[in-house]
């Protein structure tokens, strides 16, 4: 019998190994942090991010259950996926490492609003909501989670609470984050040289060419477009390509600028150098609308088709999975609206509006599916929603005016629609143009 003791020890050995193997793979095979490419590998950012993710990887190699450092490392891949965009990738390693934290210590603070905000990156905004409510009852001085109570509240559509949460905010912590939201619910309310001055203060507080300060420098850049000063506008792009050379969505600011002055082989070069760099849906909207408005259908087309495809993909992740996974349904139908295919725009727009029936940009979207439908009253009755805190957007009132133009309240609809051409006809192009061709005719 001793012959088959040996193998029969062996056998029981290598299973023993296997097991300790398998077990400890999901740690020894953690994502790891890709490779940046060009301009984003440039600097030292990079470097010491670099190191820092293989050092909290080393500590969770000789130390599984350090969840010290798996909050760190997520805390790293969420900002990753800021820089590079590719939240598919980096979003889903973040939350596998806080859900691991979370399972070990329920009422780690600092792990469930870092979930709270996957959640409310993916669009997932009830869930980042009642996340980030449970964080504040874990620590309600902590700035931090205002802010991620005000961002949930205003894509819920919830205003007032909005701004309860944003004042309290900057009770607690009146930082670059904090001026930022003040900034972003003027906006909201119409109160536009309100917004810049809160913008221009949280550009001031953040530390030039750190991501976070140069996103701040390009809202503020989106202010001035928005308010017709195209020059103040293209300063903002100008300084954080300066300081943050190839920043991906200056890089686009910029192409809207030269886009606004029909620069149009210059917009085009921005905005396909930013989505080279950059995983953002936005970036391939705005290449279909330079496509078409420089006469370039077929690549125009091709874009539109491949944004559709892009934003399916994200759409379909998140129906399989409630925590990840872009809800994309919004972006959908605009897309939807750029390839002609109404039922489907009309579908998208539906889908988002069951989530958030009271947020004013998804009431704008729906109103606007129901217009090139030709459904004027339908889309009216969105388009009051939409309204109803008098933003001063100029792209919003050019569709409130030709909707009511067409509802025959003609002094009203084109009143909105002239004030839309005087401030930014460049926002839109087929909206100033079909609104300069509607009031010719009247």
């Amino acid at each position: 019998m001793r012959k088959y003791l040996y193998p029969s020890l062996l056998l029981v050995f290598g299973v023993l190994v296997l097991a300790i193997f398998v077990f400890k793979k999901p740690d020894a095979r953690m994502p790891a942090l890709k490779e940046r490419h060009g301009d984003l590998a440039a600097g030292g950012e990079w470097l010491n991010t670099k190191e820092a993710v293989r050092g909290l990887l080393a500590k969770l190699r000789r130390n599984p259950d350090d969840y010290k450092s798996r909050l760190l490392l997520a805390q790293a891949y969420m900002q990753e996926g800021r820089v590079t965009g590719d939240h598919a990738y980096y979003d889903a390693a973040a939350m596998k490492l806080l859900d691991a934290v979370l399972r070990a210590e329920p009422e780690n603070f600092e792990a469930m609003a870092c979930k709270a905000t996957l959640c409310l990156t993916q669009h997932h905004f009830s869930q980042g909501l009642a996340l980030a409510q449970q964080a504040q009852q874990l620590n309600p001085n902590s700035g931090f989670v205002y802010g991620l109570l005000t961002d949930a509240h205003v894509e819920l559509g919830q205003y007032d609470e909005a701004i309860k949460m944003a004042d309290k905010m900057n009770q607690v912590r009146p930082d670059l984050s904090a001026y930022a939201r003040v900034s972003y619910l003027r906006e909201i309310y119409g109160d536009v040289p309100g917004a810049i001055e809160a913008m221009t203060m949280a550009v001031k507080a953040g530390l030039s060419g750190m991501e976070q300060t140069e996103w701040t420098r390009v809202a503020l850049g989106h202010l001035y477009e928005i308010s017709g000063d195209l020059a103040r506008a293209e300063g903002c792009y100008e300084t954080s390509l300066l300081v943050r050379p190839g920043y991906a969505y200056a890089l686009a600011g910029r192409g809207r600028v030269a886009a606004a002055r029909q620069n149009y082989p210059a917009a085009i070069k921005d905005l396909q150098q930013a989505r080279a760099m950059v995983k953002d849906y936005a970036f391939s909207d705005e290449l279909v609308d330079l496509y078409r408005q420089s006469g370039q259908s077929g690549k125009a087309n091709a874009m539109a088709k491949e944004s559709i495809e892009m934003l399916a993909n994200a759409a379909k992740q998140a129906d399989e999975d409630e925590e990840l996974g872009h809800y994309a349904d919004r972006e959908l139908a605009y897309a939807y609206l750029k390839t002609n295919e109404l039922d489907r725009a009309l579908e998208h727009a539906k889908i988002e509006y069951a989530r958030r029936p009271d947020n004013i940009d998804v009431n704008e979207t729906l109103a606007w599916v129901y217009f090139k439908r030709g459904q004027y009253a339908e889309a009216q009755k969105y388009m009051q929603v939409a309204r109803r805190t008098h933003s001063q957007n100029p792209v919003l009132l050019g569709r409130a005016g030709l909707i009511l133009t067409k509802l025959g309240k003609v002094a009203e609809g084109q009143a909105l629609l002239e004030k839309s051409l005087r401030t930014a006809p460049y926002l839109n192009p087929e909206l100033a143009a079909e609104g300069k061709a509607l009031i010719a005719a009247r």
